[in-house]
Formats: C-alpha cells, sequence, structure tokens
C-alpha cells in the first residue's frame, strides 16, 4: 500500500497542527527510512499497540485531583529529593516562591498598621500635657512633690484639656468643644485615682514609738487602705472618698517606676468643661485629697483623631514613695483601633484574609512534615521556627477578632453616655502587645528566609560558624556571666545609694553593658567614692574589656576560619546559577528550532514546485521535506492546515498566506530571540547542526540507520520527549550492541580458560621437572654417561607428552569458538609450546644436566 493511499483527508487531519507551529512532531509518523518504510505497512498496527502499551496507564480523576491538591504542600521535607537533584532544585524554588509572596504579604499588613504620622501625634500629645509650664515655670517632667503635682492640676492640665477659646479668646461653640487642639475628640471625661496604704502599715522602733504615732509602708497590694476617709462636710458616697476594687472599676494594674500598682483605688471624674472640673479640683485641693498614705496617682482619658483614624491613650503617673516627694512618669500609647475606614485599609483587610490562608496552608504543611517525621521534626531549629510563627500569627488572628469587636462595644456605649469615663486602657495595653507581636513574627519571618537560601556554602557561613563554636561559647558565657555578676553586684554595693545608673541590681546589670560599649560617667564614680570608684572602673575595664571580649572575639575568629578553610572545598549543595541557565539555553534551543523550521518550510515553498506551475500538490511538498528529515504526520498536518479546499493541492493564494504567516512568525521568533539573548546571534545553529548528525557518529552495517539517524534526529527535537522514530533507531543500535557485547564476551571466556589451563600445565611443568632432578640425583650408583642419556630419555618422554597435551587444547579452543579461528590457526600454538624437536631438545636436555 503506499503512502498516498493510507493518508487521511486533509479535512481529517487539517487540525493536526492546532494554529500554530508550535506543535511540529506532537503526533508519530512513520518510519523515515527505506528499511523501515519497507517494514511499515505489516508492523504498523504492532506498533501502535506497542506505543499503547508503552503509554502509562492513566489515574482517575479523583486520584489526580487528590495528587494536585497534595502537590501543594510538596516541601523538600516531604519528598524523596535527596536522589533526584532536579526535583529538589524545583521544590526549593517553589517554596521560596511561596514563603517570599508570604513574607510581602505579612510585610503589607505591618507597614499598614504603622505609620510615622503615629510618631508625630504622640509628640504633639506629649509635648502638651509633659513640657507645658505652670506659672512657676514647673512642667510635669520636673513635678517633685505634692504641690508641684496641685498646680499642674489646676493649670497645665486644664488648658490642655479643655480648648475653649479661640487664639483671640472669642469663645469656642459648644457644639465644637471638647477638642484637644481643635482636632482631638476628647473621649468621655478624665479620671483622676488615688492609691493609699493604711496607717500603721510598718513597724516603728522601741525607741521611737512614743514620738512617731503612724507609720506608712511603701506601696503594697496587701496593705492597700480601703477605708472611706475625708473631713466633716465631705459627701460619703463620693467616689473620690470611697475606695472601688479592681474588679468594680474594670480597671487594669500599672508598672510603675518603684513598683507595680493595682487598678482599685478612690477615682474622681472630672466634667465636660474647664469651670466644673476646676471645681472637682479645688474641692479635692481643700478637703486634704492626697494624704501621708498616698502612694499613687493616675490620670487617665483617650483621644481621637478623626482626620488620621489614630487613638491615644494617655496615662499620667505620679508615685509618692515612702522616703517624701513625686517622681513623674507616664505613656501614650498612640493606636489604630478602628481598622477599616479608607480604601487603603480595605486593600490591608484582603491581605489580612490572604494572610490567613497562608497560615492555614502552613499549619497543614507542618502537619504533613510531623506525621512523616514524628519527632525527628521537632530536631530542628527551622522547624520550631516555622511552629512559632504560627503559633503568633493565631494569636495575632484571633486578638484582631477581639479587638474589633471591643471598640465597637465601648464605642456605642460611650455614644449613650457621653459624661462617663472611657477605659480603653486595658485595650490599649493588649494593641500594643499585638503590635509587638506582629514584630516579632515579622522579625522570625525574615530570619526564616535563611532557612530557603541555605543550599548556597556562602550562605552557610553564619549558621555553621555559630553552630561550630556553640560549645566554646557556652563555655566561655560561665565564665563571663561570672565574672561580670560579680562586678555587678560589686557596682550595687558601692554606688548604690549615690549614683542613679546603679541605684538597684537591674541598673548596675545594664550599666556595666554600657561601659563595654563606651558609655559611661567615670565623675560619677569618682565623686561617689575616690578610691574604689577608680579601681573599680580599671578592673573592670581590664577584665571585661580586654580580657573576656577578646577572649569571645576570638572564638569566633578561630571558627570562622576554619569554616571558611572548609567551605572553600566544600561544592554548593546544588547550583541555582546552573539550573537557570539551563532553562535560559532550553528557551534559546527552542526559539532556534522554531525559527530553522520555519526557514526550511519558507525553502521548500520555493523549491518544491518541479513543474513550476505555480501549483504545490502534495507529493511535490512531502518528497522536499522528506530530504529536509521531516516525518509525515508533521508534513500532512501543515499542507493540511492550508489546503483549504481539499484538493491535495496549494494554489498560488494558498502558497502566499502560507508564506505570509511564516514570515510573520519568523519575525516573532526573531523578536523573542533577541530579547532573550541581547543579540541576534544565532549560537542555538550550531548545537542544532551537532545535533543533527549526532546519531552518525556511531558506525554501523548497515546503511539505514545512518539515514534514519540523521532524520531521526531532527523529527525527534521537534516534540518535548523522543520521537518514535528516535526510538525504533535507538533500539535498533541496542540490540546490535548488545549481540556484540555478547561475542566479545565469549572470546573473553575462552580466553581466561586457556590461561587456567596454560597456569595448571605450568605448575604440572614444575612438579615434573623437579621429579627429574629428585630421580637422577638419587642414582648413586650410575656414572655420568648413564646419568646423562636417563635425563635425556625423561626429558624426550615428558616434552611428548607436553606435546599431545597441547594439541588435544588448540583442537577444543577451535572447536568452541569458530569465529575467533580466522587470525590464527590451530599451528600457531604449536612453535611456542613444542622446544623438543631437534636442537631445541638437545638445548635442553644439555641446559638441564650441564649443573649436575
Amino acid at each position: 500500500m503506499s503512502g498516498t493511499n493510507r493518508r487521511p483527508l486533509s479535512a481529517q487531519s487539517r487540525t493536526a497542527w492546532g494554529d500554530g507551529i508550535d506543535n511540529y512532531g506532537s503526533e508519530p509518523g512513520p518510519p523515515d527510512s527505506p528499511m523501515e518504510n519497507k517494514n511499515w505497512n505489516g508492523s504498523q498496527s504492532d506498533t501502535r499497540a506497542l506505543s499503547r502499551a508503552s503509554k502509562p496507564q492513566s489515574k482517575g480523576c479523583f486520584s489526580r485531583i487528590c495528587g494536585g491538591i497534595r502537590s501543594l504542600w510538596a516541601t523538600r521535607h516531604t519528598e524523596e529529593t535527596k536522589q533526584n537533584r532536579e526535583l529538589y532544585v524545583k521544590t526549593t524554588l517553589r517554596e521560596l516562591i511561596i514563603y517570599i509572596v508570604f513574607l510581602i504579604i505579612i510585610c503589607v499588613i505591618t507597614f499598614g498598621m504603622t505609620s510615622t504620622t503615629m510618631y508625630y501625634y504622640t509628640k504633639v500629645m506629649s509635648d502638651l500635657f509633659l513640657d507645658t509650664p505652670n506659672s512657676k515655670a514647673g512642667t510635669f517632667r520636673t513635678l517633685t512633690n505634692v504641690d508641684d503635682f496641685w498646680r499642674y492640676a489646676k493649670e497645665p492640665l486644664m488648658k490642655g484639656l479643655y480648648w475653649e477659646t479661640w487664639y483671640n479668646n472669642e469663645s469656642v461653640p459648644e457644639a465644637q468643644q471638647g477638642y484637644i487642639y481643635y482636632e482631638n475628640k476628647l473621649l468621655g471625661v478624665p479620671r483622676i485615682r488615688q492609691l493609699k496604704v493604711h496607717s500603721n502599715s510598718c513597724v516603728v522602733h522601741e525607741d521611737f514609738k512614743g514620738v512617731i504615732q503612724e507609720c506608712f509602708d511603701s506601696y503594697a497590694e496587701g496593705i492597700e487602705d480601703t477605708k472611706p476617709f475625708g473631713q466633716n462636710g465631705v459627701n460619703d458616697n463620693d467616689t473620690a472618698w470611697n475606695y472601688q476594687t479592681e474588679s468594680t472599676l474594670g480597671g487594669s494594674s500599672h508598672w510603675g517606676l518603684l513598683t507595680t500598682y493595682s487598678g482599685a483605688g478612690y477615682v474622681q471624674d472630672l466634667a465636660l468643661n474647664m469651670s466644673e472640673s476646676e471645681k472637682i479640683i479645688n474641692n479635692l485641693f481643700d478637703n486634704l485629697w492626697i494624704t501621708r498614705g498616698t502612694r499613687a496617682i493616675s490620670i487617665d482619658f483617650t483621644v481621637y483623631n478623626a482626620n488620621i483614624n489614630l487613638f491615644c491613650v494617655i496615662r499620667l503617673f505620679i508615685e509618692f514613695p515612702a522616703t517624701g516627694g513625686a517622681i513623674p512618669s507616664w505613656t501614650f500609647r498612640t493606636v489604630k483601633l478602628i481598622r477599616y475606614v479608607s480604601i487603603g485599609d480595605f486593600f490591608i483587610m484582603a491581605c489580612e484574609c490572604i494572610f490567613v490562608l497562608f497560615i492555614l496552608y502552613y499549619i497543614v504543611e507542618e502537619c504533613l512534615e510531623i506525621k512523616k517525621h514524628r519527632l525527628h521534626y521537632f530536631k530542628s531549629f527551622w522547624n520550631i521556627l516555622d511552629i512559632l510563627v504560627i503559633i503568633i500569627s493565631l494569636i495575632c488572628v484571633a486578638f484582631d477578632v477581639y479587638r474589633s469587636v471591643e471598640v465597637d462595644q465601648k464605642l456605642t456605649s460611650l455614644l449613650v453616655n457621653k459624661e462617663q469615663y472611657s477605659d480603653f486602657e486595658r485595650l490599649s495595653y493588649w494593641e500594643t502587645r499585638f503590635s509587638n507581636a506582629i514584630a516579632i513574627c515579622v522579625f522570625l519571618a525574615w530570619i526564616k528566609i535563611f532557612k530557603y537560601i541555605s543550599f548556597n556554602k556562602t550562605m552557610t557561613q553564619l549558621s555553621s560558624t555559630l553552630g561550630r563554636c556553640a560549645k566554646d561559647l557556652a563555655g566561655f558565657a560561665v565564665m563571663f556571666f561570672i565574672i561580670f555578676l560579680a562586678f555587678t553586684q560589686l557596682g550595687y554595693l558601692l554606688f548604690g545609694t549615690q549614683v542613679k545608673d546603679f541605684s538597684s541590681f537591674q541598673n548596675s546589670f545594664f550599666t556595666l553593658f554600657r561601659i563595654i560599649l563606651g558609655d559611661f560617667d567615670f565623675q560619677q564614680l569618682e565623686a561617689a567614692n575616690r578610691i574604689l570608684g577608680p579601681i573599680f572602673f580599671m578592673l573592670f575595664v581590664f577584665f571585661v574589656f580586654f580580657v573576656l571580649i577578646n577572649m569571645f572575639l576570638a572564638i569566633i575568629n578561630d571558627t570562622y576560619s576554619e569554616v571558611k578553610g572548609d567551605m572553600a572545598n566544600m561544592k554548593n549543595e546544588f547550583e541555582m546559577a546552573d539550573y537557570f541557565k539551563k532553562g535560559y539555553s532550553r528557551v534559546l534551543d527552542k526559539l532556534n528550532l522554531k525559527r530553522d523550521k520555519i526557514v526550511d518550510i519558507q525553502k521548500a515553498l520555493r523549491s518544491a514546485d518541479i513543474n513550476q506551475d505555480k501549483q504545490l500538490d502534495f507529493d511535490e511538498w512531502r518528497q522536499d521535506l522528506k530530504t529536509r528529515g521531516y516525518a509525515d504526520a508533521e508534513i500532512e498536518a501543515m499542507f493540511a492546515k492550508y489546503d483549504i479546499d481539499g484538493d491535495r493541492v496549494l494554489d498560488e493564494g494558498e502558497q502566499k498566506r502560507m508564506q505570509a504567516d511564516l514570515a510573520d512568525q519568523r519575525v516573532a521568533l526573531n523578536k523573542a530571540f533577541n530579547e532573550l539573548e541581547g543579540k541576534g546571534t544565532r549560537q542555538g545553529t550550531a548545537r542544532r547542526s551537532s545535533s543533527r548528525v549526532s546519531f552518525n557518529d556511531d558506525s554501523g552495517d548497515d546503511s539505514d540507520d545512518e539515514d534514519s539517524g540523521t532524520k531521526s534526529s531532527r523529527t525527534g527535537r521537534t516534540s518535548s520527549g523522543v520521537s518514535y522514530e528516535e526510538f525504533t533507531v535507538l533500539s535498533r543500535r541496542v540490540d546490535r550492541m548488545e549481540h556484540s557485547i555478547g561475542s566479545i564476551v565469549s572470546k573473553i571466556d575462552a580466553v581466561l580458560v586457556k590461561l587456567e589451563a596454560m597456569e595448571k600445565a605450568k605448575l604440572k611443568r614444575r612438579e615434573t621437572m623437579g621429579k627429574i632432578l629428585d630421580s637422577i640425583t638419587e642414582s648413586d650408583g650410575t656414572s655420568d654417561e648413564m646419568k646423562r642419556e636417563q635425563m635425556e630419555r625423561l626429558v624426550r618422554e615428558e616434552l611428548e607428552r607436553w606435546d599431545s597435551e597441547t594439541s588435544m587444547t588448540a583442537g577444543s579452543g577451535r572447536g568452541a569458538s569458530p569465529g575467533a579461528g580466522s587470525g590464527s590457526s590451530g599451528h600457531g600454538a604449536r612453535p611456542r609450546s613444542r622446544p623438543a624437536s631437534g636442537q631445541n631438545g638437545d638445548y635442553v636436555v644439555e641446559h638441564i644436566t650441564s649443573p649436575v
């Protein structure tokens, strides 16, 4: 059956190539060589059956879906990537890309939560309430006693809270009152709270009991004064004079400079205007609200700026220690409690939803890794870091939901009653902790990048150095902290009563660290103790700075040198750059291949019309492209695409349309190639030429192998795998190679058998010669002539026996290996093993008997 008769109609094969030229060789065609075409008709059905059998059985739809879902969580720890380097590279790249997206999302969320506006808002509020002077030029920062507190409460505090006049002294309309700086809405009313200790809370020495009637200890929650107090005429129901518990007030504890204070106490809420609030302050002042037992006073209020959608929760705290005097402190928490207002806020909300999806994704990933590795999972630092990031993220997500609900409830209750105190203190505290947790999460997320870039030996220098010197550093740390803590305690005991930096053990500890960094005040130490101060300073600098710190650096430097030396001879875990270069080269090769195909087809259009009738029939088209190495399937598909009328002939119009399409595709490929390579050179052409003749390097007996090798190398490159023609040629060559190797192995076996027989004969000859010499030596009564004749006789008998054995061996060798007889005959072995004829025999006898 001819090739024309078995070709399908053009209309049936028009869709074989699709819309473009990219699918060359997508279907296997018949063989190209003459020998293969000869046998093709008889074996076409068998070949198709073999092709169907060679394809893997398709999995079910559900199995493919499950496999696709499972591949989403494929990591280096869940897949077997140790033996497959390319899979290792791809998996690492996929993990790194996904993690970079996650890192971008979390950075967008965190930077969307904060801005430089927060700093300026805090600065404006702190300047107003901390640095505004009173009539005696005192500020809150310089507050040192009770008198300073009352002056601050009556003047700077009232002026800062209530802005009831414009800068020209005109009154602000009532509807616009309640704004600080005319922009920041005061939420509810401010609150003043006092904590006291009861009298006789400490023990007075016996010698002073007659003089000192009352004793007020330093603050502790167990000695709080809970009794009502106040002079005659004071309303007993007034909250300023009656103690309320922390649960009643809904307050929270506060960490002051001296100690931690509870959220209970005596409270007084101010009013919404200045006049009423001044009356309240004067009433407290006149009735001695602050007593000897007072240990702390806090002023709390919250403002909201709608322009920037920020809350500022302010607490001004004054501690009254048992020593007398006052110690001021403050907290300004600028937070964004209402999260979603502007378009940018809703974009952040979308990123938060994506962040939640990422957390769920990583939870599943870590669960799969734990399931596979069990307890060994927790031995890796990076796995522990993953768990930590997930836990912090889940806590932050839970608080985000809680914060939104809580703020909504507080604002709803505040709108109902504007004259109540709005307690945002606890919520702002946890919002700050939330920001801290997010900051830690982002920090750990950035550190985690080392997990994915540790494939390069340069990237592992830090972790390798720290890991190798960890034991040395641990031992050194014990020695360091023994000496450091000894100096800490010495400094606290020597200078704690006079120098603020050494006033507590904690302060002394951090002060010594500051001395290591060069931040110290030597004059204070010398003023505190003119002798021990300089001695303490010099000893600390010598032992800690000059000795211990340099030992610490020496350990790290030595370890780093070792790591650097080891890594100089170490190969990268895998070469990422080579992987990208390989992909880049593949793209260039594909572009070159497509461009060369277009050139071949254009040449075929010009040269295939043999009869010059401007009508290109299929036979002329097929004959020209077959000489260029293309298979029947792709020739048929390309012809059918432009044979619109299906008459198996391309007229002039159809040829022009094909040429136009090919020219457009060639221009597009040239543009893409130049963009990738940077220059218009065709470096891939050399590779194409070499691959075209790659099969001709293998010498063979059949000429059809050479022809088919050249053509199949061309058609085989048109698909992503190996074409049928290449597979057939290679299979035939493998069979021929196996046959050749088999004959070579049989020849080697024969040679080995001969060598073994020769070795045995050699040993036997030695044994026989030894017996001959022994027999001649033992015959003492015979003459030399008789010994000579006896020796000659024995030697000739032995040589004749050797000749017979050699002839049998040579004959068996020829019979076992008939193919080996072309180069040598059985006579070739006889001259080498028969020295018994004529002079050779006499020489042997004479050579043996001469020593005797």
